[in-house]
């Protein structure tokens, strides 16, 4: 199981440098993570109030990709880093760009409960969708775990949990057209759950892509669109 940890430099401010570019990622993932644990909670729970605080902290996460990726066009323009190191940074561009598109569909889903909220819609729409939530949650804490051990083992068994996550979203998607269908009076409602089927959904890739970021940067090979097989050989194959 391949491992990689942070090159020591010369300059110890370089050192510090990449290091802080990694502990800024995780705190921003750390931030979505929670934003995503409580959309969930406030879909549990049918607290509106929750889920607009959800809806209104996604300025949060701009705010912090904006500035890393400031600091990350500084380390180029200042250091010029080669091999590793520009890998590195260019793994946190896009890393932070994945979490703060995961933002954007929390934001979503914090839309989404704040609707059905008002339209006092029946629970039983979404109590499969909060076992899928929990299950995207779970992929999320363990990819960013992955990406702060810099193993690209592990990444490849967190990315195998996606196929699960489609397979559920397949399956809810199923279940919600069949109460459009049997109901007509309940589709606005239904629509609204899909929306956020379909956030969860997303959630889960942006998780998928920052396994890869992680498998790049380690291994220095670029595995996106290639199937679980692959990736774990191409890992071994080193």
């Amino acid at each position: 199981m391949a491992t990689r940890s942070l090159p020591q430099h010369i300059s110890k401010q370089f050192d510090q440098e990449l290091e802080d570019l990694r502990a800024r990622v995780m705190t921003m993932g750390g931030l979505v993570e929670e934003l995503l644990s409580n959309g969930l909670d406030a879909m549990d729970k049918s607290d509106a109030e929750m889920a607009e605080r959800v809806t209104n902290s996604d300025y949060m996460v701009n705010a912090m990709e904006v500035s890393i990726d400031e600091e990350c066009t500084q380390v180029l323009a200042r250091r010029q880093p080669a091999a590793g190191d520009l890998r590195l940074v260019l793994a946190v561009i896009k890393t932070i760009s994945d979490l703060e598109r995961m933002g954007d569909e929390i934001e979503k889903i914090g839309r989404m409960v704040v609707r059905m909220c008002e339209q006092d819609s029946p629970k039983s729409y979404y109590v499969s969708v909060l076992s899928m939530g929990q299950h995207v949650r779970e992929m999320l804490h363990d990819a960013l775990d992955v990406f702060a051990r810099m193993d690209s083992g592990k990444a490849v068994e967190v990315a195998e949990q996606d196929k699960k996550i489609d397979e559920e979203y397949g399956a809810i998607m199923r279940q919600l057209i069949t109460y459009m269908m049997e109901d007509p009076r309940s589709i606005s409602n239904v629509l609204e759950v899909v929306w956020a089927v379909r956030a969860l959904e997303r959630i889960g890739d942006h998780a998928n892509n920052l396994c890869e970021n992680v498998i790049y940067l380690v291994e220095g090979k670029d595995v996106r669109h290639t199937s679980i097989e692959d990736m774990r050989k191409e890992i071994s194959s080193d």
